[in-house]
Formats: structure tokens, sequence, C-alpha cells
């Protein structure tokens, strides 16, 4: 389903695919620099690495496209199940639950108008829309999330603190973009923020690594079908 594309579009974009992140430990204290004599790069290959071994973490993200404001809410387990809530200006309120081999799909009438059309908005309405995850690509997948191969050409910036935790700021200048990733300095190096200035912009903030999420398939009676709207 087209709409549920968009979605999953979105969600990736509000999971940081949008800026270029994705994701091996070391605890650090005192002053000492925990990546004293590492180039960028290094540092962010690790970083990559222990985000994606935490196995669970939680994102919060904005973004801004073609003048449109996108916030939006994902969480990941450690089985690879996921949920994500976004709000956009232009396509409105809508949710996501990846559990097991299928996803879920619940928004309100300005995304389904704009999405799949006035009949199918009528006939989804407050219920969600399961369809295969196959069609859906790869909302939860770390390897998405976390990709280090992306991570290269990095030079590093003044350290800097992102929600009381010291970070390393790596930069990566493309063209009129400029992409800023930010490492934690103590305890495991995770990445706490990305942020992407150019033509787009976007922040990512994670947290919550390695804590639990709790992911659960709506009740039968809340759900249909895609094949039930097929031919609508």
């Amino acid at each position: 389903m087209a709409a549920n594309r968009k979605l999953l579009a979105a969600a990736a974009a509000c999971a940081a695919a949008v800026i270029g992140v994705t994701g091996c430990s070391s605890d650090s204290g005192g002053d000492k620099d925990p990546f004293e004599g590492m180039s960028a790069d290094k540092i962010a290959k690790k970083a990559s690495k222990a985000s994606k071994n935490a196995g669970s973490f939680a994102m919060k993200s904005e973004v801004k496209e073609d003048g449109a404001q996108t916030t939006g809410a994902f969480s990941v387990t450690e089985g690879g199940d996921c949920k994500a809530t976004i709000d956009s200006g232009k396509t409105g309120h809508s949710e996501l639950l990846h559990v097991g081999k299928a996803q879920y799909v619940k928004a309100d009438e300005k995304f389904w108008k704009a999405s799949a059309g006035a009949t199918i908005a009528g006939r989804v309405k407050g219920r969600w829309v399961k369809t295969p995850s196959a069609q859906g690509g790869s909302a939860c997948n770390l390897d998405d999330m976390f990709e280090s191969k992306k991570l290269k050409g990095l030079k590093r910036g003044e350290d800097a603190e992102v929600n009381g935790t010291k970070a390393a700021v790596l930069v990566k200048k493309k063209g009129k973009e400029t992409t800023t990733f930010y490492v934690a300095m103590e305890g495991k190096p995770y990445f706490l923020k990305v942020t992407n200035d150019g033509d787009d912009k976007g922040t990512a903030t994670f947290s919550d690594y390695g804590k639990p999420v709790d992911v659960k398939a709506p009740a039968a009676d809340e759900v249909v079908d895609q094949k039930e709207l097929a031919g609508l």
C-alpha cells in the first residue's frame, strides 16, 4: 500500500536515515579523552558498532523538508520489533507498529486522504491497517539505522555536551550539506545526536540504549487487513 510505504519512509527519516547515520564499547571516566589518537572515521565506526550492539534504543527527531516540519518518536526492541509516532504538517498524524512478520499502520483522516484517498480514509478510521513486513522495507533494521559504511570522510570538531553527557563532535561536509555526529565520551560510545544542515534540516536524538521496549500487536477487532481494502 502506498500509504504504508510513505509512512515507513517518514519513519526511516525520523529514525535517522535522512540524516545518514546508522548502528566495542569502552568505559571512560574523568577528563581523559577515550578517543585519544583515533581518527574521526574510526570513532564513528566504533560508535556505529556500539549503538547497533545495544539492541534496543529510542530516538526523537525533527526534520524540515521543503518547508514542512515533521517530528517523530521511534523505539526499537532488542528482538527487532519497533514502534513509531510521526506528526507532519503535510500528512498529519500516523503511527507504526512492526511486530514479527507484520506491520500495522494507524493514522488520522488527513494522512489517509493524502496518501490513499477519501474512500480508504473512511474505511480505516480509528483502525490499524495490517500489511506484510516485506512490503514495508526495513523500518526496524539496525544495519540501516547505524550504517557504518556511510560514516567516512569525517573531521573531529570541538567536544560538546548532549543532555549533560560529554560528546565527541564529528563533522562531515559534502557540498552545501553539513552532517554532525555526537558520540558519547562517557560510558559506551553511543551516538547521542545527529544533525543535518543543508537544503533539508534535521536533528535526531538517541537515548535509552539497551533498555526494554514493549511493542505489541493491536487487538484483532482494531485491525483491518490490507487485503480487505484491495479493489476499493
